[in-house]
């Protein structure tokens, strides 16, 4: 670990935190003028978040010490799972712990403690929500690994920090496997930002209720921490659709800003190397077809 490293892992942390209400904002514009109707501020998220942490929280008679904890939990996961992406520079001092296994283990962590405290009030929507939260996980989840293995397996490598290393270093080169690893991750993050057909984040009907069902009892801070969260969980799928499928091209012996985003260009070296030893053999064997002098 090196200065420049702990300082951009602080700057890491700071952008994300900074800059997830704002892609919120974003979207809701952009719905909303897909729906021809007059778009927010795109700072309102601010707002609500501002407005939110002010005000006096109130909690269920029945709710334990495991509803409380909850909201902390889960942006603690997301905030980490933004930290922990090398987007910023490889030389992280989180860099050790970055690795696609562990990263999908803490969205499972997240999901399970939001279920778990959706179910603990007792209410039917939360329970409800509970259940349709955890289907979607078992659907997405793997899906997701399956992405990042995508780029795992041309780096030979499951450790983000040696993912983007490795593709810094290799010539731009598409990987048609990463290709339909993006279609696949756009659905993927369809389901895990509860946008549509798979949930709708603005509505309060129960048949497309997952994840305002999961939240409907939370108020005050603790709604405030919910939503920064989702809003993390937005800027982390975006960091990894940006560098995990697409074909970027990265300078060579680049460390700091730009070669996180985990790069699908790895295997270019390789791949000419490859390439240059199977021309070697095809002249070997023409040369042993030659006669005789």
């Amino acid at each position: 670990m090196t200065p420049s490293g702990f300082l951009s892992q602080i700057l890491q942390f700071a952008v994300a935190l900074a800059a997830a209400p704002l892609l919120t904002g974003w979207v809701n514009q952009c719905r909303a003028w897909l729906q021809n109707r007059t778009a927010p501020s795109l700072l309102q998220p601010y707002r609500t978040l501002h407005k939110l942490f002010y005000k006096e929280s109130v909690v269920a008679e029945d709710a334990s010490v495991l509803f409380r904890f909850t909201p902390y939990v889960v942006f603690g996961c997301m905030a980490l799972a933004c930290g922990i992406v090398p987007a910023l520079s490889t030389d992280l001092p989180l860099a050790p712990a970055a690795d696609a296994i562990a990263l999908v283990g803490l969205f499972a962590l997240a999901r399970v403690f939001i279920s778990l405290a959706a179910m603990d009030i007792g209410t039917a929507f939360g329970t409800l929500g509970a259940r349709r939260e955890m289907l979607i996980g078992f659907l997405a989840e793997p899906a997701l690994l399956m992405t990042l293995f995508s780029a795992s397996l041309i780096t030979h490598s499951t450790s983000l920090a040696n993912i983007v290393q490795k593709m810094a270093h290799s010539h731009f080169e598409i990987y048609p496997s990463l290709a339909f690893a993006g279609v696949a991750f756009t659905i993927v993050s369809l389901a895990e930002n509860a946008r549509v057909p798979v949930d709708n984040p603005t509505t309060h009907l129960e048949l497309t209720m997952v994840h305002e069902a999961l939240i409907l009892e939370y108020s005050a801070r603790y709604l405030a921490l919910l939503e920064w969260a989702a809003s993390f969980e937005a800027v982390r799928l975006l960091l990894h659709r940006a560098g995990a499928v697409l074909p970027v091209g990265r300078g060579r012996g680049q460390r700091s800003a730009g070669t996180g985003l985990f790069a699908a260009d790895a295997g270019g070296q390789a791949g000419d190397r490859r390439f240059a030893a199977g021309a070697d053999r095809d002249v070997q064997r023409q040369d042993a077809h030659l006669p005789r002098a």
